[in-house]
């Protein structure tokens, strides 16, 4: 048996070799080596910020600077905001706030009353009402306006349908009621959604408290109402923060009918010769004051307050039977909003396709003229097949760069990187899209940027990063929460068993989230392609993306073919989604079971 009994001998002095460092050289380059580690994952975010998000940084800086930008003579200057705060431009900041409130009121009442019908009571169709909500949630605005202005205007759907000019309506859309419906129903998708998140935590031993205690309907809301106030509060801000940033219903109803709005007036300030960058930057501090009043108001309001309603005790609530006569008042008061807000405008589309560019209507004269014309100009096919390769760039590059995002937001979400790219998602997430367009068109027409050898300006390349700079963040937070999910576990027992890095998280991590990775793709492509205001600003010369071409159809009254272009990409988005799914249960039938997991 082999001796194993230590025993105290002479102390061996280590001498350090000429070619290794010392130990507390050693012990620094340890300490260091964690840190430079998390400094190169922080640095594809840091080159992310500085090409995406510091040039709206230099532009809201030109307000009070204009002379550092050569844009002015002062170094310091608030002239640009007192010029802000007169005229019309302070008539379309009040618009902008008035519109504001408007929309999210009524948006948030609208999602309260959509929300209680879905989630508490046995109102039929609610699958097919949901279904609805994300349409409305993934059209753009603008079109919604479109369909509501090829209704109204002179030699319109109704004037000639019905032979007679609808006066009193059109001035009803072309003015502070049209805006604020259009955006309102816009919202209401964002405001339901932040409303259903918390009733269907709410159990019903509230509601049983209420009436135990001999409360009718109108003592049980208002014992409810206070208890959702976060939710409320929540879909009001958000509302509030879309319809003030919102360009596409300045762009067209608002326009029309002499109503500025604070978005649409940053783009006449930009687009005007000598463009006026200090006066556009202090419109953009004011909208972004707009947006952060509201996030200062939940704030506040809730402030000190407990909401807590889950507990142990917490029991699910039961749906309220709703009778015959209740069932018949509910569906149409539902049908009757998706009606205004999706059938209308979709009805007006439709129609417009279909009439012919001049005359008299009749029933031999409803054809498929329109369709033809675009689908035989070269000038609209180009612009279609422009935005579609765009979307396509910006969609497969959102889905790669939010899916390494997203995953590193989940593995650090409670480090430093992690906070930091958290904040990066924020801050992209929160600027309105005319802001971030500003931004890039005032950064990279620099002689500055030239001289460094970004020549950016005017290209394609800018528009793809105008594109990306909005898509990227809303893939990153969807992302973010199914791959947080995936244990590391599943990679490495891949690995063991010899497949290479690809292979093995094609075969272990893709399946559970090819799902999202798929809905990550198509929100981006369906909202790249139909953006309006990127695409406004940041169009190269020669090049025309399909929002551009369809807005500038309208404005040169040719009302037939950008309907019928309008029709054609909306039913074109709903035929690719339909096969990207179907080839997603085809092909990876794993997905559709496995998603669940996540």
């Amino acid at each position: 048996m082999t001796d194993t009994t230590l025993t105290p001998g002479p102390v061996a002095t280590a001498r350090p070799d000429r070619g290794s460092p010392p130990g507390g050289l050693a012990r620094v380059g340890r300490a260091v080596r964690p840190q430079a580690v998390a400094t190169l994952r922080l640095l594809p975010w840091g080159l992310f910020a500085a090409v995406l998000l510091l040039p709206v940084a230099g532009f809201l800086l030109v307000a009070v600077s204009p002379r550092l930008f050569a844009q002015g003579d002062a170094w310091f200057t608030l002239a640009p905001f007192q010029q802000v705060l007169s005229g019309w431009t302070a008539h379309a900041l009040l618009d902008s706030l008035a519109v504001g409130a408007g929309a999210a009121l009524l948006a948030t009442a609208v999602a309260v009353a959509l929300a209680w019908l879905t989630e508490r009571t046995t109102l039929a169709g609610r699958g097919l009402w949901r279904l609805l909500l994300w349409a409305l949630l993934l059209a753009p605005s603008y079109l919604e306006s479109l369909g509501w202005t090829w209704l109204v205007e002179p030699q319109g759907v109704l004037d000639r349908l019905l032979g007679q000019d609808p006066v009193w309506l059109r001035s009803a859309v072309f003015g502070p009621a049209g805006v604020i419906w259009v955006l309102a129903s816009r919202g209401v998708p964002f405001a339901y959604l932040a409303v259903t998140a918390l009733l269907r935590g709410l159990g019903r031993e509230f509601e049983d408290a209420a009436r135990t205690h001999g409360g009718g309907r109108l003592a049980t809301a208002r014992v409810l109402l206070p208890m959702l106030a976060p939710a409320l509060w929540a879909a009001f801000a958000i509302v509030f923060a879309e319809s003030v940033s919102d360009y596409g219903v300045a762009a067209t109803l608002a326009s029309q009918g002499d109503f500025p709005l604070l978005t649409g007036a940053m783009e006449q300030s930009i687009a005007t010769f000598p463009a006026d960058f200090p006066l556009a930057s202090a419109m953009g501090w004011l909208l972004l004051a707009l947006v952060g009043l509201a996030l200062l108001a939940q704030r506040r309001s809730l402030r000190g307050r407990s909401y807590q309603v889950l507990s142990g005790r917490t029991r699910p609530a039961r749906r309220t039977r709703l009778g015959a006569l209740r069932q018949t008042a509910a569906l149409a008061g539902v049908g009757t909003f998706f009606v205004l807000a999706a059938g209308v405008p979709a009805f007006g589309a439709a129609a417009a396709s279909l009439l012919p560019s001049g005359g008299r209507v009749s029933a031999a004269s409803l054809g498929l003229a329109n369709f033809r014309h675009v689908l035989r100009s070269g000038e609209m096919t180009s612009a279609l097949g422009y935005s579609a390769r765009l979307a396509a760039i910006t969609a497969c590059a959102a889905v790669v760069l939010g899916a390494v995002a997203g995953r590193a937001l989940a593995r650090q979400g409670g480090g430093r990187a992690g906070r930091l790219l958290d904040l990066l998602l924020l801050a992209a997430i929160a600027l309105p899209s005319v802001l971030l367009a500003s931004g890039y068109i005032f950064t990279y027409n620099l002689p500055f940027a030239s001289s460094l050898g970004i020549d950016l300006y005017g290209t394609t390349a800018l528009l793809v990063l105008g594109y990306l700079a909005g898509a990227l963040p809303s893939a990153a937070r969807l992302l973010s929460g199914p791959l947080g999910q995936v244990s590391d576990s599943l990679l490495w027992a891949a690995r063991i068993h010899g497949r290479r890095p690809v292979a093995a998280w094609a075969g272990a991590v893709l399946p559970l989230v090819a799902g999202s990775l798929v809905w990550a793709w198509l929100i981006a492509f369906c909202g790249t392609l139909l953006e309006l205001p990127v695409s406004q600003l940041l169009a190269p010369p020669g090049q025309e993306p399909l929002s551009v071409a369809v807005t500038r159809q309208l404005q040169g009254y040719d009302l037939g073919a950008g309907a019928a272009m309008t029709v054609l990409v909306v039913a074109g988005a709903l035929v690719l989604i339909g096969l990207v799914l179907g080839a997603l249960r085809l092909f990876l039938p794993a997905a559709r079971s496995l998603e669940a997991l996540t």
